[in-house]
């Protein structure tokens, strides 16, 4: 499954909103990566989320695939639509 989510929060994807994604997407089983212009990384790692440098405006693709993965990008929509809880 993929969706692809704006980066609507002022500071974008920083510490904390990295933090927040790494933490739920390591509550499932599924296999999951970010990408963002052509950079795709492992969404289970905070150092890779990091490393895309999401700021606002950005958009950003999701991919899951296995168990969970339904669940798991749902959650981590609630997510972007919750500005990261910020």
């Amino acid at each position: 499954m993929t969706i692809a989510l704006q980066v609507r929060n002022e500071l974008g994807i920083h510490a904390r909103p990295a933090q927040h994604i790494v933490k739920i997407a390591s509550r499932h089983k599924a296999e999951f990566f970010i990408e963002k212009d052509g950079n795709r990384v492992n969404g289970k790692s905070i150092m890779g989320v990091l490393m895309l440098a999401a700021e606002q405006g950005s958009t950003v693709t999701l991919t899951a695939d296995g168990e969970g993965a339904e669940e798991l990008l749902r959650e981590i929509q609630t997510l972007f639509d919750a500005h990261f809880y910020e």
